[in-house]
């Protein structure tokens, strides 16, 4: 236990150093939400990854592949995909417009882009990114109290407050400057984590019957790239809501605001394989640690939740405490806490801007001083975390059956069915309007309880609903939501301004 603590102690030392280093560096409220527009590949890369992955990754995902096997890679080549077009085709575009616009935060972006006049579009935005960040906070907060009660021993709670204690603290003094230098060394982390575990795996088979018989034994259809069953209707939608979670890639805020701090667009050019290679090497090994998991832990016929916990998100941390030395558990312990606390930091940041820059200085005081600003983006930071905290309390003590990878998912989901729409069209799309994307949003934003608690609900359908997962149907409710409306109404004028910004 000594050991543990002390790794543990090292590892948010190294936090706070990076949050005392980063407040030095903050001037003004550029700074504290976008690092004043000058961070280099290497740490927007790492940076958006290790936003994008959360505890989702290292308990959620493995979890994953120790319950569906093999077809749990659906999960990477979504992902993979999702990076891919995000890097490669949106990025610089949405980078050179939001320079010449001079934004900060996204609804920032949205604002200018479609040369509003009314508050209509700031204020929707941010009320959504709020309510949907909060949730997605308060996931990562029941993770890190799962993660504690699972390595240390220590009682849940006592390590969800222990770890938003930590990390609040050097968010508030760094912003996001701390944000993103802190993912970084975290990301690194999490790559050599998680791809370590899976080799002393593969080295620590059991001789006599070959690694993939052994899994065909435990269970037929686990090395089924299509799922139990083979390739039908219900697996193809499985398969979907797999591969769907990249969606969240093309446009959600706690991604996209790191374009914006990025340098420039030939940054962007060389993070782009970094990106690209860091998703298919973290996310393929997480599936294999589920897999291990299953290989090392269970015999056919055996409950998998009794033995790797609720939807197998205990994987990691058995592997870990029967492959390697004692010491490893705290080094493995801040590794699940680096992939949480990624995530946390850029989200309150992101909620943070949502409300000081784009409610209160854009909307109701405009004069108000950067000192103030400043200050207030310190205040609202430390609130909407404690909103969150008290919400994965009471998800905590209401809802025992949970599992962290469906949690994590839906304030994901919720994110990136509001905004990504809005942000694709927005890029390629002169006709696209500024009614059509408050309505994108609204309907994405609806969409998400619509599809995650009314559509299972229905006979013979609802199965295949609950299936494909609330992210998709959502997205493309969104989509066509924006497009029916911009169309109904178009704005030429509008398009002439979009034409002008594009040729520049």
């Amino acid at each position: 236990m000594v050991a543990k603590l002390l790794i543990l102690l090292f590892y948010f030392s190294i936090l706070f150093f990076i949050g005392y280093w980063s407040s030095k560096k903050i001037k003004d409220i550029k700074d504290y939400y976008v690092g004043g527009k000058k961070l280099g590949f290497w740490v927007v890369a790492f940076s958006v990854r290790a936003t994008g992955e959360s505890a989702w990754l290292l308990l959620g995902l493995t979890g994953l592949g120790a319950v569906a096997g093999i077809s749990g890679l659906w999960v990477v080549a979504g992902e993979v995909l999702g990076v891919s077009i995000s890097w490669l085709v949106m990025a610089k575009r949405f980078k050179r417009f939001s320079d010449q616009f001079e934004s900060i935060t996204i609804p920032d972006y949205l604002v200018s882009r479609f040369r509003s006049s009314t508050h209509h579009l700031r204020i929707v935005a941010s009320f959504i990114l709020s309510v949907f960040v909060v949730i997605f906070v308060s996931a990562q907060i029941d993770a890190t109290g799962s993660a504690f009660e699972v390595f240390m021993g220590w009682n849940y709670y006592t390590g969800a407050l222990v770890g938003f204690g930590i990390v609040l603290a050097y968010i508030i003094f760094g912003g996001f400057v701390a944000v993103a230098w802190s993912d970084l060394f975290q990301g690194m982390l999490m790559l050599l984590g998680l791809v370590f575990l899976p080799v002393i795996g593969f080295l620590s088979l059991k001789e006599g019957v070959p690694f993939w018989q052994e899994l065909q034994n435990i269970e037929p259809d686990f090395l089924n790239i299509w799922g139990p069953g083979g390739l039908n209707l219900l697996n193809i939608t499985t398969i979907l809501g797999y591969a769907f979670i990249g969606l969240g890639f093309l446009g959600s805020p706690q991604v996209y605001v790191r374009f914006m701090s990025i340098k420039n667009e030939a940054e962007i050019t060389k993070g782009t394989w970094v990106a690209i290679l860091f998703t298919l090497i973290t996310d393929t090994a997480a599936v294999f640690v589920g897999i291990l998991a299953r290989y090392f832990f269970t015999e056919s016929g055996m409950d998998v939740v009794a033995v790797l916990g609720n939807n197998g998100q205990n994987s990691i941390i058995l592997l870990v405490e029967h492959l390697l030395p004692f010491l490893f558990t705290g080094i493995y312990i801040a590794v699940v806490l680096a992939a949480i606390m990624s995530t946390v930091d850029s989200l309150l940041v992101v909620a943070s801007s949502a409300v000081v820059r784009d409610v209160y200085q854009q909307i109701l005081h405009p004069e108000t001083s950067l000192k103030k600003l400043n200050k207030m983006s310190r205040q609202v930071t430390f609130l909407m975390a404690l909103v969150a905290l008290a919400l994965a309390m009471t998800v905590a003590m209401t809802t025992p059956e949970r599992t962290i990878f469906w949690f994590v998912i839906f304030g994901w989901s919720g994110i990136a069915a509001s905004f990504c729409p809005s942000i694709i069209l927005s890029l390629f799309w002169k006709g696209f309007t500024e009614l059509g994307a408050i309505a994108s949003m609204i309907v994405g934003f609806l969409s998400i309880p619509f599809f995650k608690f009314v559509m299972p609900s229905l006979d013979d359908v609802g199965i295949y609903f609950d299936r494909m997962a609330e992210l998709g149907p959502s997205f493309v409710m969104g989509l066509l939501t924006g497009y029916l409306v911009s169309k109904w109404k178009p704005d030429r004028e509008l398009e002439k301004f979009f034409e002008s910004v594009r040729s520049k």
